[in-house]
């Protein structure tokens, strides 16, 4: 199918869907990613747009409902004849759109760090998968607090399968996994109650965390209630941003664990640029966090290849973004060709207690997109 209705005449402007959730339980996190979204829009449109014409967002709010999520990608693909969305954080979410789009031939621009594990001409991923975040993590777990894990996710196809690849992980390290629980992805305080009286049995050396949402908050605060301490047990997660700890409250989350291509904390002047210009816009006391600089980078990626293309056909434009860098406040980041996932740096944080991140850990240069662990695997 072609979208070429959605190129317009001369001057007339881009349009392009954005699909994140800003109410319900996932709408902590999805916000951020809308506003990163903005800002690059925003940005771009100041400069003069693409080829003179400007971007104009199509937004939906799809409210933490993956029916929702399907139906509402349709309607920008079909009634509003658009080919390209910026959207999706969970996995279910974006297995729910992804049929969508490759059935309608449209362009997912999809922001989080997942599961690894799948490829889909349709979709262009800028988050971390495994290889970039995952065994960095567990490698720095086990050398600085001891291979007992505990595991505890929300219960739907991320947490399971990122838990899955841990698992492997922590084998290969000699390690073991002492206990494994799953709650609702719209999990109230009293669904970790069970779960913290089981940590408390089996003591593990970390406790592994696949949370996401509101949840988060629910889970760190409890865990903080049952008076366990994050120096000798901490809560290390590849989920848990700087937006769920101001949520769960900065004392809260002091001396947990996250791994990340991007903390807000990162020293260097496309990131002080980055960080001013969302204060400003956002207001002085909100953080930026890994989901809105991926969604933020995203959109200038598109926006190079779209200036090369000068058309949102699908299979003019797709050929553009692959192989697209971008120096990102990360640093520079780029699309591989092979995979349509992205080279991104791997980072691990310690957040303080004014709710950023301290970097303990971090690669060289971009960690290359490895989503089947093939070359993880090979040198094992």
């Amino acid at each position: 199918m072609s979208h070429r209705k959605n190129d317009g005449l001369l001057g007339e402007p881009w349009r392009v869907g954005v699909l994140f959730s800003r109410s319900g339980f996932m709408a902590l996190i999805e916000e951020t990613q809308y506003r990163g979204t903005m800002i690059a829009i925003e940005e771009i449109n100041a400069r003069g747009g693409v080829n003179g014409r400007e971007i104009v967002p199509v937004v939906y709010d799809p409210a933490s409902d993956n029916a929702l999520f399907r139906s509402q990608a349709r309607r920008m693909l079909t009634e509003e004849g658009l080919s390209t969305i910026f959207g999706c954080y969970t996995s279910s979410s974006r297995k729910s759109v992804l049929p969508v789009v490759e059935r309608l031939n449209g362009l997912l621009w999809y922001p989080t760090l997942y599961e690894g594990f799948e490829f889909s001409p349709n979709i262009i991923y800028t988050g971390a998968a495994p290889n970039q975040n995952s065994m960095a993590l567990c490698e720095y777990l086990v050398e600085n607090y001891g291979s007992r894990f505990y595991f505890v996710g929300s219960d739907y196809v991320y947490p399971r399968e990122s838990n899955r690849i841990m698992r492997e992980l922590v084998a290969e390290r000699g390690g073991q996994v002492v206990g494994e629980r799953y709650v609702p992805l719209n999990a109230r305080r009293q669904d970790f109650f069970a779960v913290m009286h089981d940590i408390k049995r089996q003591m593990p050396d970390v406790i592994f965390s696949t949370v996401v949402g509101s949840a988060t908050v629910l889970l760190y605060q409890t865990y903080h209630d049952f008076g366990l301490n994050p120096a000798n047990m901490p809560i290390a997660s590849l989920t848990t941003t700087e937006a769920e700890i101001r949520a769960m409250g900065c004392d809260v989350g002091e001396g947990h664990l996250t791994a990340a291509p991007y903390f807000q904390s990162i020293s260097n002047s496309r990131n002080d640029n980055f960080v001013r210009r969302y204060r400003a816009r956002y207001g002085e006391d909100e953080a930026t966090n890994m989901c809105v600089e991926a969604a933020y980078f995203q959109v200038h990626m598109f926006a190079r290849a779209l200036e090369c293309a000068n058309t949102l056909d699908t299979d003019v434009l797709r050929p553009m973004v692959l192989g697209q860098s971008f120096e990102a406040p990360q640093g520079e980041v780029r699309i591989d060709p092979k995979c349509s996932h992205t080279n991104v740096w791997s980072r691990i944080g310690r957040a303080t207690r004014s709710g950023q991140f301290e970097i303990l850990r971090q690669s060289l240069s971009p960690v290359l997109a490895d989503p089947y662990l093939i070359a993880a695997r090979a040198a094992v």
